[in-house]
C-alpha cells in the first residue's frame, strides 16, 4: 500500500531539467494531486509530471494513448492565397482550352489588344487579356498570375 501524497513528501516526477523521471519533493498540492515539485537531484522547481513526454498511458479497457494532451493536428486546408492561385489557374485553363496555336497573337508593346484576345509572351507564356486598363495598358492572365503590360506604344 502506498502512502498518501502530501506537501513535503516525495514523489517520482519527470524532471524538465534532468530529462529523466527522478525523485522529487512535493512543494504544492491541489486536492490530493501534486502540482509543483522540486527535483532532489538538480534542485529545479517545476510542475509535476507523472511520466516522460510521449510515454504511453494504459487507459481503462487496455487502450493506449500518449500522455500528451494534444492530439495530432488535422491536415490544414489550403490558404486563401493558395485558393486564389488555384482559381486563377482554373480560369486560365478554361480560357485557353481547345484553342489552336494559331489563335495566339505574339505579344509586342506596339500591338493593341482587345479583352478576350489570346496572347503568347516569350517569357510568361500563353495568356488571355482580361481587361483593358487604358489605351496604353492591358491586364493579361497568365498561368501563374495576372500581369499588367504595355500596349500600343510606338518607337
Amino acid at each position: 500500500m502506498t502512502k498518501p501524497l502530501k506537501a513535503g513528501g516525495e514523489v517520482d516526477s519527470w524532471c524538465t531539467k534532468c530529462r529523466m523521471v527522478l525523485n522529487h519533493r512535493i512543494i504544492a498540492m491541489v486536492g490530493s494531486k501534486p502540482v509543483r515539485v522540486e527535483c532532489s537531484t538538480c534542485g529545479s522547481h517545476h510542475n509535476f509530471r507523472a511520466r516522460a513526454p510521449g510515454d504511453k498511458v494504459v487507459a481503462a479497457g487496455g487502450a493506449t494513448r500518449t500522455s500528451s494532451s494534444a492530439s495530432p493536428r488535422a491536415p490544414r486546408g489550403p490558404t486563401r492565397a493558395e485558393e486564389a492561385a488555384r482559381d486563377r489557374e482554373v480560369k486560365w485553363e478554361k480560357a485557353i482550352a481547345g484553342k489552336m496555336v494559331s489563335d495566339f497573337k505574339p505579344y509586342r508593346v506596339s500591338a493593341t489588344f482587345q479583352e478576350g484576345d489570346l496572347v503568347r509572351h516569350v517569357k510568361f507564356g500563353d495568356g488571355v487579356v482580361t481587361r483593358i486598363v487604358d489605351s496604353r495598358k492591358i491586364e493579361i492572365l497568365f498561368k501563374d498570375e495576372p500581369r499588367t503590360l504595355a500596349q500600343g506604344l510606338t518607337d
